[in-house]
């Protein structure tokens, strides 16, 4: 009977709990074209290697990548920034939009379309 008070307690207390911080997913502040190349701005609460946005992709309306920008470092003090890939081919007829990502949530969920 002891142990189930024990129990009992622990599960009453645990939506008490701190939970760990999920930080903001990178924001896509802008995205264009100029030709083959895609401009996008991207603003994201880098902290340093531990966790910082990453790289940003451009995708078709039927999810299809056209490429993927890496972003090779943090850039804490640089914020929003500004990065480029110039494609192997055109832009395809029809949507076309970029995602980005995180070393730490991963891909966030925001599909922003590429302005032409």
């Amino acid at each position: 009977m002891k142990h189930m008070y024990a129990l009992l307690l622990l599960l009453l207390t645990l939506p008490a709990l701190p939970l760990p911080a999920r930080a903001d997913a990178p924001e896509i502040v802008a995205a264009r074209a100029e030709g083959q190349t895609i401009h996008v701005t991207l603003a994201h609460p880098d902290t340093g290697w531990d966790h910082y946005a990453d790289g940003w992709e451009v995708v078709t309306g039927d999810g299809r990548s056209l490429g993927l920008r890496v972003l090779a470092h943090p850039h804490v003090n640089e914020q929003p920034f500004t990065r480029s890939l110039r494609l192997d081919a055109p832009l395809p007829d029809g949507p076309v939009s970029v995602r980005a990502r995180c070393n730490v949530d991963g891909w966030g969920e925001a599909l922003v379309p590429v302005d032409r």
